[in-house]
């Protein structure tokens, strides 16, 4: 009896799943997740081969996965996206909005004063993290809104919360990401129905390939002013792995949270939480 209620809790069979920017080290970790609670799995990149990466990772796992190159800053490019998707599986249960990133041409350094960062970079770095979570939303959200039922998880970061020094348009965009998650949960409830929920989580400080040699040095392997900073200001006093994002995008999306909408869960080790004192 236990093992049937915790199936049907977190079990995902028969569900459609939208991973955009599926292919990088965290997300790819969350397709197959998703794929091994039973879903069938939709990988979005801008990079094609990424995309065809991981869903060979979710075929050998004995899951169904389909590649397909997006750009999700690109309303028409994510509609052809979607006729793909219903296409080959007919419908879309779940959307994890993964797509987004930085630009060092975005991030202040003693070569680069806040002062001149130029607005393509700015803006470069907005269109990533918010409107590529608005343009899948809109155009994923309409199925779900038709169907009267479906999750959208949002991916945020510490930062929305904590600004952090050196990249000021990736905080605003988080912080965005976070309003119009509330703002998304509300009106997907109200106008459309109590089924559609949409959440977000808020990883902390993560080893991908992005911030490896921000955090470590190249050479040596040792910790760089930055990356010793980040650990004496987090509890847990370790950089997160992929494995501990993946139980919390479990839970938001399965049945266990059917009563659960508008909220932002941090995963970061209880840096948001301490004071540094």
């Amino acid at each position: 009896m236990e093992n049937q209620l915790f199936t049907s809790l977190f079990s995902l069979e028969g569900k459609t799943a939208v991973v955009t920017g599926g292919g990088g080290v965290l997300c790819t970790g969350i397709s197959c997740a998703l794929a091994q609670a039973g879903a069938k799995v939709a990988v979005l990149e801008r990079r094609e081969e990424k995309a065809v990466a991981a869903c060979q990772k979710i075929e050998e796992m004995g899951g169904q996965a389909l590649a397909v190159q997006c750009d999700v800053t690109d309303k028409s490019k994510v509609l052809a996206a979607a006729d793909k998707v219903m296409s080959a599986f007919g419908k879309v249960d779940i959307l994890i909005n993964g797509a987004g990133g930085n630009r060092p041409q975005a991030t202040t350094s003693p070569d680069l004063s806040f002062f001149d960062i130029s607005d393509e970079a700015l803006q470069q770095v907005f269109n990533l993290n918010l409107t590529g979570t608005l343009l899948p939303s809109q155009v994923f959200g309409r199925y779900m809104a038709e169907a009267r039922q479906g999750t959208i998880v949002n991916i945020s970061s510490l930062t929305a919360f904590r600004p952090l020094t050196r990249i000021p348009a990736y905080s605003t965009a988080k912080a965005a990401v976070n309003n119009f998650t509330q703002w998304l949960a509300v009106h997907m409830a109200q106008e459309y129905s109590p089924s559609i929920r949409v959440n977000a989580i808020a990883p902390g400080f993560f080893m991908t390939k992005q911030n490896r040699f921000l955090l470590t040095d190249e050479e040596t392997g040792e910790l760089t002013p930055r990356g010793k900073s980040i650990i004496s200001h987090t509890p847990m006093a370790r950089f997160g792995v992929p494995e501990d994002l993946i139980s919390a995008v479990l839970w938001l999306v399965s049945p266990s949270a059917s009563f659960v909408t508008g909220i932002v869960v941090c995963i970061d080790g209880g840096f948001s939480a301490f004071s540094g004192v």
